[in-house]
């Protein structure tokens, strides 16, 4: 059984992701575009604490998400970790009960982090943009350190937990996405952060980890 969650007011719907992950899947993403090409399926886990940790291009990576990672095909549901800003109204409930949680990036709240490390005590699978915005320009832009340490914060909170860093590359062509516009979405090996969990210098183990990572996403993005 999965270690249990700390109460939170995000939480995974099964009525809602049956009918609008299909809609996506289905209907949205190919009508729109013209050809979506994913490289690197095999490297996802099918089981325990995993960190999907995209380049951010467009809005239209929270559909390309589940489309290339999601139920159809791990098996497992996404949990978002997403800006305050988002979780208003309307969008902010459809993003709270599609698994999706709120951190103040101007101000990230304990509590926002603990939720987060307790998903992946509970071995779900998280999907933190890392770049921390949307950037078209092209390039990858220079990796947020909270990623880093959010993971090592549950490798040691846990140890032998087994958290595991997935990289990807989203890219659209052109870069600002329009209709028939193709996409490559590249998914790398993962990092395992027990591999960074090794020191006594969290920051240290945190920038070796971050390093490693904008590396991993600059050699995805080449290859798209």
């Amino acid at each position: 059984m999965p270690a249990k969650v700390a109460s939170n007011t995000s939480r995974v719907s099964p009525w809602l992701t049956s009918l609008l992950y299909p809609l996506g899947h289905y209907v949205v993403l190919p009508s729109y575009f013209g050809k979506i090409h994913i490289a690197g399926q095999e490297n996802l886990p099918k089981d325990g604490p995993v960190i999907l940790a995209p380049t951010h291009r467009s809005r239209w990576d929270a559909l390309m998400m589940p489309y290339s990672t999601g139920q159809k095909v791990t098996g497992r549901d996404l949990r978002f970790m997403v800006t305050a800003d988002e979780v208003k109204g309307l969008q902010g409930w459809f993003i709270r009960h599609l698994g999706g949680f709120a951190v103040d990036i101007r101000h990230p709240a304990i509590s926002s982090l603990r939720y987060g490390v307790e998903l992946l005590i509970a071995k779900e699978m998280l999907v933190i943009f890392p770049e921390g915005g949307i950037f078209q320009d092209g390039d990858v832009h220079p990796i947020k350190p909270g990623l880093a340490r959010l993971a090592l914060q549950a490798e040691s909170s846990l140890p032998g937990l087994g958290v595991k860093i997935v990289p990807m590359s989203i890219r659209y062509h052109p870069r600002v996405p329009r209709w028939g516009s193709e996409v490559k979405i590249a998914i790398g090996s993962p990092l395992w952060v027990m591999d960074y969990a090794k020191s006594a210098s969290t920051k240290k183990e945190a920038r070796l980890l971050t390093a490693d990572l904008e590396i991993a996403l600059k050699n995805l993005d080449e290859s798209c």
